[in-house]
């Protein structure tokens, strides 16, 4: 399922898995210092590699886990393996079911759109981690990777929503080597990659392409600097498509504009 270039021990960019390791673990412990990390556990690729990062930087007493199911869109088997993970890790967490807060907030609305409820839930996510921060002197770690950042395929002020983002130069094809490079659970290294904002999503399918192709022209784009116009004539729909996930999103990665008084 891998392309070839993501093969034994190095990157797409040809680091060592060694090396994303080391800046990794190093940046953790030099943004979270002497604080306590808080983390949200998906059952997912990207969260559970991060917060095996987080453990193995700042030790397992420092790091708290917060598993946050829905009932609507939430398997039971991204429960068990967020729990799996935890377990594994050998950090604290909490279950935190979100259902009683997304019914209160529709209660006060007259419709309901999937995606903007889908959103809803991301920043529902958000503002529990930041609670629990917070109260334990502690900084929210996000698990955003490069694809879903450049791609846009988060929510602004939900997954967002984070202090640090440790993975945050690593793309969605290296982290699942990674992961099964660092030995995590393979419930969770052979999943599919999917928000589970609404029943049924799925990553590839909503951006209309698949990582695999993504990261090659976004690696192409970002680190070699090729042209739009050679990525779209070497890529083409292809290219044309990442090119305009990547400019329609760019106020994601961007704070909010201000009027400039003088």
């Amino acid at each position: 399922m891998f392309i070839q270039f993501m093969s034994y021990t190095t990157s797409l960019r040809g680091i060592s898995y060694g090396r994303i390791k080391e800046k990794v673990t190093e940046f953790i412990r030099e943004e979270v210092r002497n604080k306590k990390a808080v983390i949200g556990l998906s059952g997912g690729i990207d969260s559970s590699l991060t917060a095996y990062l987080a453990t193995i930087s700042l030790g397992k007493e420092k790091v708290l886990g917060l598993i946050m199911p829905d009932s609507s869109s939430t398997p039971y088997e991204d429960i068990r393996d967020a729990l799996t993970l935890a377990s594994w890790l050998g950090i604290s967490y909490r279950m935190m079911h979100i259902d009683r807060i997304i019914s209160s907030y529709l209660a006060g609305f007259d419709f309901t759109d999937k995606k903007a409820l889908g959103n809803l839930k991301a920043r529902i996510r958000m503002s529990i981690l930041y609670y629990f921060a917070n109260a334990n002197d502690a900084i929210v770690i996000g698990t955003g990777d490069k694809s879903e950042i450049y791609l846009g395929y988060f929510t602004k002020y939900g997954d967002g929503g984070v202090d640090i983002l440790p993975i945050g130069d690593v793309y969605k094809t290296e982290v699942r080597e990674l992961s099964v490079h660092y030995g995590l659970p393979e419930s969770i290294t052979k999943k599919e990659s999917s928000p589970r904002l609404w029943p049924g999503q799925t990553a590839e399918e909503e951006l209309g392409i698949t990582y695999e192709v993504a990261d090659r022209i976004l690696y192409e784009l970002i680190d070699v600097k090729v042209s739009e116009q050679e990525l779209i004539k070497k890529w083409g729909k292809s290219g044309e498509r990442v090119l305009e996930l990547v400019k329609t999103s760019e106020h994601k990665r961007k704070t909010p504009p201000i009027a400039l008084l003088t």
